[in-house]
């Protein structure tokens, strides 16, 4: 099966159809994802991330505060 045959089924289906493929190709595959996003998500998720609030005021990022 060509990729061409599949978009010419695709457009074949009534729209709800349509729109349960798309949701489905849409959560099954993240190669249209940039992986610089995926790093910061990845970040996100360690807990390396910093308030832009404080690093806006001059607060040092959180890896290097003091303790106390």
């Amino acid at each position: 099966m060509t990729a061409q045959s599949v978009i010419k089924q695709f457009k074949a289906l009534p729209p709800r159809q349509r729109a349960e493929v798309a949701k489905f190709v849409v959560e099954s595959d993240d190669s249209w994802i940039p992986e610089s996003f995926r790093r910061g998500m990845a970040d996100a998720q360690a807990g390396r991330f910093a308030d832009m609030d404080a690093i806006l005021n001059d607060a040092p990022p959180p890896s290097h505060r003091r303790a106390k």
